[in-house]
């Protein structure tokens, strides 16, 4: 295994164990659970993060990038998760 599969392993295995999580959103008849669409849309945002980082000159200065956009990506979900999806 290269080093990058190496990196994601842990991640695939936490998504693939903590799916059976509740609650659960249904999507035309698909039913996915919340974290999963908030992980998406903080993959999603911090995509388009990146090229603002780049234009500014900031990507030089965030290091390791692995970390950072993945801090990034949770950052965003837990955001999203706590204001679309949390009780409280």
């Amino acid at each position: 295994m290269t080093a990058r599969a190496l990196c994601c392993l842990p991640s695939g295995i936490l998504i693939l164990t903590a799916a059976g999580c509740d609650p659960v959103v249904s999507i035309a008849g698909a039913h996915f659970p919340d974290w999963l669409l908030c992980v998406g849309a903080g993959a999603i945002l911090a995509a388009l993060c990146h090229p603002l980082f780049v234009a500014a000159g900031l990507e030089r200065e965030l290091r390791p990038l692995p970390l950072f956009y993945g801090c990034l990506i949770a950052m965003f979900a837990l955001i999203g998760w706590v204001t679309f999806f949390s009780c409280a």
